[in-house]
């Protein structure tokens, strides 16, 4: 089936909008419009919501690099996630208590050439009444696209910079197919998700094979 961006979008948004405000626990009305305009807001600024990031991008991007992750967790820095919910450019987390853990986790992670992370509290309720909402962010050095894509001149060096190294270990060299995952985050299609464009990702790809068939990662995984 062919990927459809709008789609992806709309089914994520709403995902989300059920999974912290609609089901927002003993909240009256006032509360979850308050709630519902927040995450807008927040939409708005950070991109759509998505199921997995990149293994390249920052909010992730701190992984041992035999055992690559594609969501915030324990093993790439953080602490104290609960109940969480990812966007193109950030993520929100409802953890019981005052939310230090995380904050305090974040900012130990390592700087980054291209983008620094923050966490912040949310002055709304998202998902119980009895959770803290904290809101972390990706904030790119130089920008991204108007439409929130990230461009090749931000991706292809932090995909090379992952892997690139990999070929002191590798045994065998994994196809497209195998990698656009990693590569693309989730949603997506065969050469684009809703953190890259067509072109980009067909640029990705193109470069990825280009490397492979060099054969510095070993044979081609069939």
């Amino acid at each position: 089936m062919a990927f459809r961006a709008d789609e992806a979008t709309r089914n994520g948004n709403e995902e989300a909008e059920n999974f912290l405000v609609t089901g927002l626990r003993g909240a009256d009305e006032s509360q979850r419009a308050a709630s519902k305009a927040a995450l807008q807001d927040i939409i708005d600024e950070l991109g759509p919501a998505v199921d997995t990031y990149p293994t390249w991008h920052p909010l992730v991007c701190h992984h041992n690099a035999r055992h690559p992750t594609t969501t915030p967790g324990k093993r790439c820095g953080y602490e104290g996630l609960d109940h969480t919910r990812y966007f193109v450019h950030g993520f929100i987390t409802c953890p019981y208590g005052d939310g230090q853990e995380v904050i305090d986790a974040v900012l130990k992670l390592p700087s980054h050439p291209a983008a620094h992370i923050t966490a912040e509290r949310l002055d709304v309720k998202f998902y119980h009444l009895e959770t803290t909402p904290v809101l972390v962010k990706c904030n790119w050095e130089h920008g991204v696209e108007n439409d929130r894509m990230i461009p090749l001149r931000i991706a292809m060096p932090l995909i090379l910079e992952k892997e690139v190294p990999c070929w002191q270990w590798a045994e065998v060299a994994e196809t497209w197919e195998t990698m656009r995952h990693y590569f693309l985050g989730s949603p997506h299609g065969s050469r684009s998700s809703l953190f890259v464009s067509q072109d980009t990702g067909q640029a990705i790809k193109k470069i990825w094979e280009a490397l492979i068939y060099t054969g510095m990662f070993g044979p081609i995984k069939v």
